[in-house]
């Protein structure tokens, strides 16, 4: 049994989401502590309260938002300046922690904190994230203004840790890796339990995950689409005539997705991906600002397993033809592909089992065949 540090950043619900996979194939043969803070913590502290898994509370970064929405990228720059300031500090707890603890490996879900230490302690560390394919990939498929930002932000990325003994990008594409970027692995979304085994059908309703501050016009939208639409996100409230209010619940989410007829979201890679892997097309609506969910829309589209609209042009003569031409998108969906978990866990074991050569880890070509979906 080995001792694994596992550092995950608290913003959004991807990293947490994304971590637990792998926990999960890992906590019955291994010791896990997890790193993690905000909402990550506030996920995974209830979650494995009283088991051998410890989650341990760290300061973390945020994204600020403008009073408009957007994502701010200089209130976020400015606001991280404090936890620059108490960054050697953090480094230097976790640098105790380290030497009294030994931990035999440290998994990294871009928190910067952790690796740090890691490598001033010479403990190995992998990186295991989805904002890595900003930096590893080819991204000349973009358009040029995604394409620049790509490229500014893929330094950034590298910047953010570096020296990681392999790089694991999980993603629902699967861009080019650059020729210049060594030891990277490239797998599918990490998928909960809950996702892998539930059973699909395709019912007379679509599900839509929706942010606070989703405009009027976007609910008119969805209102006019001539189905039943389960929102998630604004939590509960009285139905508006087609339109249902759901609170966040977990499972009903999950059951609601897995018997619709398509998913309409943001486009955050996990949650695109958990649709797809489910058989579900998506019609998916970049964050105004957000360049990165923007390129996860541009490579939705791009597959063919659904279209991407800004907010603002939402029409409900655009859902209605997204959802007309459903069987279109769902034949272009590759589920075989999509499911990461079992190259992610073998990532880490065949480190644990010593299994490199030259610092490059040789993962097994193969993969677990999706489960047969009704569509």
């Amino acid at each position: 049994m080995a001792k694994i540090y596992y550092s995950i950043a608290g913003e959004g619900r991807g990293h947490a989401t994304r971590a637990r996979a792998v926990i999960e194939g890992l906590r019955q043969n291994h010791e896990i502590i997890i790193y993690t803070s905000d909402l990550a913590l506030e996920l995974l502290r209830p979650m494995y309260e009283g088991t051998e898994v410890q989650v341990r509370e760290i300061p973390g970064l945020g994204f600020k938002y403008s009073a408009s929405k957007k994502l701010d990228y200089v209130g976020t720059g400015l606001g991280s300046l404090s936890y620059i300031a108490n960054l050697p500090a953090l480094i230097r707890r976790h640098q105790a922690d380290i030497e009294a603890e030994k931990p035999d490996l440290i998994i990294t879900d871009f928190e910067p904190s952790m690796p740090r230490a890691a490598r001033r302690c010479g403990v190995p560390f992998l990186s295991l994230d989805h904002q890595h394919v900003l930096a590893a990939s080819d991204l000349s498929s973009l358009p040029f203004r995604l394409r620049c930002y790509g490229v500014l932000m893929g330094l950034f990325v590298r910047l953010y840790y570096r020296n990681q003994i392999h790089t694991v990008v999980s993603s629902f594409y699967f861009p080019p890796i650059k020729s210049s970027f060594k030891n990277v692995t490239q797998i599918g979304v990490l998928l909960r339990d809950e996702i892998q085994n539930a059973p699909t059908t395709v019912g007379d309703h679509v599900v839509a995950y929706l942010r606070r501050f989703t405009t009027r016009e976007v609910l008119e939208a969805l209102a006019g689409c001539g189905r039943e639409v389960r929102i998630y996100g604004l939590g509960e409230r009285p139905d508006e005539g087609n339109l249902r209010f759901k609170k966040i619940d977990v499972h009903g989410f999950i059951d609601d997705l897995a018997t619709s007829q398509a998913l309409i979201s943001t486009a955050g890679n996990q949650l695109v991906g958990e649709a797809l892997y489910l058989g579900k097309p998506v019609l998916a609506m970049p964050e105004d600002g957000n360049h990165e969910q923007e390129i996860n829309a541009h490579f939705l589209r791009e597959s063919g397993a659904g279209i991407a609209v800004a907010t603002r042009a939402m029409t409900p003569e655009i859902v209605r033809d997204f959802l007309d031409r459903r069987e279109e998108f769902v034949a272009r969906i590759d589920r075989s592909r999509l499911c990461g978990n079992q190259a992610a866990c073998e990532a880490v074991e065949r480190h644990l089992d010593g299994d490199y050569q030259h610092g490059v880890l040789a993962l097994p070509k193969t993969r677990r065949k999706a489960p047969p979906v009704n569509v």
